[in-house]
């Protein structure tokens, strides 16, 4: 059984896994922001632990497959070194669950963080779909946004 597993799950297929796994907990995040289903599914420790472990999975089938994580370290000496990483489907897959998880992340923490301020969620609603498109802008809006709410500017909150 854990070999069927193995072998379903290939680069391709974890990525539409992925891809399909948290487009529902971004329209709860947008369309139910203060549900017990966004409480207790999406803004809890819940994605990232599913999350974590196809990222596990992906590092335990690309360690069979004898990859080259020292090589990894390359994307810090030049622009032309990352595009040939991005070549390698192995280190885009990983890259991917990477940016979903960290975006997924954000979208629920600026939910949580609107709720705290009681920031109208329709307002609510552009940063994150910003944030889940193109994340640093999203929360760079939603930052915007609160200090609107918040009636100060606060760097470290």
């Amino acid at each position: 059984m854990i070999e069927q597993i193995y072998n379903y799950f290939t680069i391709e297929m974890l990525y539409y896994w992925v891809n399909l796994g948290v487009l529902p907990l971004w329209l709860i995040l947008v369309f139910f922001p203060q549900s017990h289903l966004s409480r207790y599914l999406v803004t809890s420790i819940f994605p990232i632990f599913i999350l974590s472990v196809a990222y596990i999975f992906m590092l335990y089938k690309s360690y069979l497959n004898s990859y080259d994580f020292i090589g990894n370290f390359n994307l810090y000496i030049g622009i032309d070194n990352i595009s040939s990483l991005f070549s390698d489907k192995t280190f885009l897959i990983m890259f991917w669950i990477h940016f979903v998880s960290i975006n997924l992340f954000t979208g629920g923490w600026i939910v949580k963080d609107s709720q705290k301020f009681f920031i109208n969620k329709f307002i609510v609603t552009i940063p994150l779909i910003i944030t889940y498109l193109i994340g640093p802008v999203g929360l760079f809006i939603y930052w915007i946004i609160r200090i609107f709410y918040a009636k100060s500017i606060n760097l470290y909150d």
